[in-house]
């Protein structure tokens, strides 16, 4: 396992490298640790905030349960500056509203896998798992240009 971590606009950042996959992204600092896929993932990171790369392309591995990986494939799928709700995703794995919340704050590569892309019931702000919160999740969508934010 290797990391690195790095400033971003939603602060600092640690991309978690193991076995050739991206396995975790962080919020916080100190690790300066380097591969080319580590440095591939920020730079994919950077251009996102910079608002020049709307899908990354890494090899991802969520560690997690069947059903965590469910639910980041089914986040994966949103595509940028579109939402879904938690109901959206639960009716497509037929599972609770809340058992997708709980999946989606464990999310361990938000950003990449976009979590924040998660609405609650009629588009309403939920929580987010990243540092700063409903916040942070505001500003990524509005990066994004999602419409219909109830802020």
């Amino acid at each position: 396992m290797t990391s690195l971590s790095f400033d971003s606009p939603v602060g600092a950042l640690t991309i978690v490298e193991t076995d050739g996959a991206i396995t975790a992204v962080n919020w916080g600092g100190g690790h300066r640790d380097t591969t080319p896929l580590l440095q591939k993932a920020k730079a994919q990171l950077m251009a996102y905030f910079a608002g020049e790369l709307t899908e990354f392309d890494l090899p991802l591995q969520v560690q997690g349960s069947d059903f965590q990986r469910q639910v980041c494939d089914q986040i994966s799928a949103i595509p940028y500056g579109d939402t879904k709700t938690y109901g959206d995703l639960a009716k497509a794995l037929d599972k609770s509203a809340q058992a997708i919340g709980t999946a989606c704050g464990g999310n361990p590569i938000p950003i990449i896998i976009p979590c924040h892309r998660v609405m609650g019931a009629g588009g309403k702000l939920t929580g987010f798992s990243g540092a700063g919160g409903v916040e942070t999740k505001v500003a990524l969508l509005r990066l994004e240009g999602a419409a219909g934010l109830l802020i």
